[in-house]
């Protein structure tokens, strides 16, 4: 079951079946109650996680004080690879939304598979150059764009990593309240609301109670890139 996960996880994808053995027999397995947290900001980074049950989120706290959530992730979702980073602290909160467990690696156990594996260690360089473009996206997003833009694409984003399948649009496969694409999208819920009952009007999304469904993909990307819609 190890492996198989690992498979899922974009960081492991691909890898010849020795390395991910080797990576899996490696791991640990971490419970988190929903609400606890696996890690905090500005702790030291002592270890890399691929979450294998529940859902947890990634956030950040402001030097005004304000929360702002980073990502929401779900299963095969992996986090944390600045613990490859000798002295590095985590620049993110990343809480349990509910029960969870994910497979975790101590830094030192990590820089032996890194050292052994140097694949690895490639993509982990890589992982960690492209979680600093997407703070860097994410900074930009909310001091520079429209709040209906904004939440557009933070709807798109979390589509392509969760989406499901489902008769009539794609489902958000996690639990996804209001006030979370608020804080997602550094905005009030009354906004969020508001906006998301327009969508709703003009037959681009369905929501419910945390649970969104994306029906029309095409109108949503326009009004994400300031496009002009029909």
């Amino acid at each position: 079951m190890r492996t198989d996960l690992l498979c899922r996880c974009h960081y492991f994808a691909g890898l010849a079946e020795e390395t991910l053995t080797a990576a899996a027999s490696a791991a640990q397995l971490r419970h988190v109650s929903g609400g606890e947290f696996f890690f905090r900001q500005g702790d030291p980074a002592s270890h890399f996680y691929v979450l294998a049950e529940g859902h947890a989120r990634l956030s950040q706290i402001t030097p005004e004080g304000r929360q702002v959530i980073m990502g929401l992730i779900g299963p095969a979702h992996a986090i944390g690879i600045i613990a490859a980073i000798p002295g590095a602290l985590y620049p993110l909160d990343l809480q349990a939304t509910q029960d969870s467990q994910a497979l975790t690696w101590n830094q030192r156990t990590l820089h032996m598979l890194l050292e052994s594996h140097p694949v690895l260690g490639l993509r982990a360089l890589r992982m960690v150059s492209s979680r600093f473009v997407e703070l860097q996206d994410r900074y930009r997003e909310l001091a520079t764009e429209r709040v209906e833009r904004r939440l557009a694409r933070a709807i798109l984003r979390l589509v392509a990593q969760v989406g499901r399948p489902e008769a009539g649009g794609v489902t958000i496969a996690l639990p996804l309240a209001r006030q979370d694409l608020a804080e997602l999208t550094g905005t009030t819920l009354y906004t969020v609301s508001r906006t998301l009952s327009a969508w709703e009007d003009a037959g681009i999304i369905r929501s419910g109670r945390e649970r969104v469904t994306l029906c029309d993909p095409a109108r949503l990307t326009a009004i994400a890139e300031d496009l002009p819609t029909a």
